[in-house]
């Protein structure tokens, strides 16, 4: 039992694995809020088609959330989680890469210098410092030529 199906499902294939298993078992599926239950061949094909309906609005929620993101990415909107390391922290870790360390030696560098992370932590990893660099190229992009 289920109140409404696309707290179910929103797939059709998934669905109809759903209820293939439920008569394979014997139990059915019943959908309150269409008053739907499908062990009925209407109840089935009703359930079927508001299925297709789910699907359908799921990728219609996806296609708008994707065009809302790349709205606001060309307005220059930063995305994502916001940023924790310091401007004066991205700008050493940047330095450092221009001067032809790697990213073991700047992580490294960091450390000895005991420069703390972006959550306080005291241990730099390559892959933290990789995010670090790969963030400020991402900024240097949105920023624009005029920035620069």
């Amino acid at each position: 039992m289920v109140a409404k199906l696309d707290r179910l499902s929103r797939s059709v294939h998934d669905f109809t694995g759903i209820t293939k298993r439920a008569a394979k078992r014997g139990w059915s599926v019943v959908l309150l809020d269409a008053n739907v239950d499908t062990t009925t061949l209407s109840g089935a094909l009703m359930a079927n088609v508001m299925s297709s309906f789910s699907e359908y609005e799921r990728g219609l929620i996806a296609q708008r959330t994707r065009d809302a993101l790349a709205a606001k990415k060309a307005a220059g909107v930063r995305l994502g989680r916001p940023r924790r390391v310091s401007p004066e922290v991205t700008a050493r870790v940047v330095a450092l890469k221009e001067s032809g360390l790697s990213l073991a030696a700047i992580a490294q560098t960091l450390n000895d210098e005991q420069v703390p992370t972006a959550h306080g932590g005291a241990q730099w990893y390559r892959s933290t410092v990789q995010g670090v660099l790969k963030s400020s190229v991402l900024d240097a992009a949105a920023a624009g030529p005029l920035s620069q």
